[in-house]
């Protein structure tokens, strides 16, 4: 069985390179349109584009894969099960409390979703952006060894992306998607939680696992970027993956 992971904003397919290391199976890391590529002619970036886009690569791929998704890739790999089923044997996602009907985006997220965030960047702007960018990653908890790396991230293509997708999902995503996501998934879930995500709400969590009728695990002492501070949770993925009848 082949794993497909997906990564969120202001993130590359190389923030699953050390998780990728421990596995025992094949996998895929893919790279969101417009984060680490190019983004696409025509490409309008908003939530429902990405999951369009997620949905054709998944039916490029012509076989059932195991799917996990971290950040704004956790909600677009959810959204993506209910809409193609047979794409998936089973999905892991982190930082679902945000599919909750009353969640309210963090004040880092309401930035990007300003009238000005995707303007056009100099590359001095851009610089300054990275500043900020990294004092967010490292009051969230991204490992220091790594902050610089995921800075890399930012440039002017995905400014315009990140901007045009955080305002697609005003005030919430539920708004747009909470009917497809008020019943359990045709296949089976796990919900990531770690206990110290600044980003997530882990009641919220709860209430979309239930919802979807996932399993919870607890991923204790561990932040945002559990993949980075923890890579041997790979252990645990691989637990679900082999519970899964196929």
């Amino acid at each position: 069985m082949t794993v497909v992971f997906v990564h969120g904003v202001f993130e590359t397919a190389r923030l699953w390179d050390d998780v990728r290391s421990h596995l025992f199976t094949d996998s895929i890391a893919w790279e969101l349109p417009g984060f680490g590529v190019p983004r696409p002619d025509g490409f309008g970036a908003s939530m429902d584009d990405y999951v369009d886009w997620l949905v054709r690569e998944l039916r490029g791929l012509g076989k059932p894969v195991d799917l996990v998704g971290h950040g704004w890739g956790a909600l677009l790999v959810v959204r993506a099960v209910t809409l193609h089923p047979a794409a998936a044997r089973s999905w892991t996602a982190d930082q679902i409390g945000a599919l909750h009907p009353e969640y309210a985006w963090p004040d880092a997220a309401r930035w990007w979703q300003a009238g000005d965030a995707g303007r056009d960047r100099s590359d001095s702007s851009l610089e300054r952006d990275k500043g900020y960018l990294a004092l967010q990653f490292a009051a969230a908890g991204a490992p220091s060894g790594h902050v610089d790396t995921l800075c890399k991230g930012l440039t002017a293509t995905s400014v315009r992306c990140a901007h045009d997708l955080y305002r697609s999902a005003t005030p919430n995503v539920h708004a747009y998607w909470g009917a497809a996501l008020s019943m359990p998934t045709r296949m089976p879930g796990l919900v990531l939680q770690p206990s110290l995500d600044a980003f997530d709400d882990r009641a919220m969590a709860d209430y979309m696992a239930a919802r979807l009728a996932a399993r919870t695990q607890s991923l204790d002492g561990l932040g945002h970027w559990w993949m980075l501070e923890r890579p041997k949770t790979a252990r645990v993925l691989e637990r679900f993956w082999n519970s899964v009848v196929a």
